[in-house]
């Protein structure tokens, strides 16, 4: 499935755009770590959840937790929210 990759993130993929599979948003996650090694830590913290300045959409709609389930039709937007100051 097409997965949107934020700026932020664009060192570990270098391009915004690339393919993975996956039945949940974490087996999505995990096939990325195989293709992008350490992007998942950016994006998971130690206790599984979505690290509070990303944002994961599947079909325009955002999803709680890496339980989600996903179609291989799916879209997926991953978008890191910017601070300071």
């Amino acid at each position: 499935m097409k997965v949107c990759i934020p700026g932020a993130l664009l060192s570990y993929t270098a391009s915004s755009t690339v393919e993975a599979a996956g039945a949940t948003v974490a087996a999505l996650l995990g096939a990325l770590e195989m293709q992008f090694p350490g992007i998942r830590f950016r994006m998971i913290d130690e206790q599984d959840a979505i690290r509070r300045h990303i944002r994961i959409f599947v079909n325009g709609s955002q999803v709680p937790d890496i339980a989600h389930p996903l179609d291989a039709r799916d879209e997926i937007v991953i978008v890191q929210a910017l601070s300071g100051g």
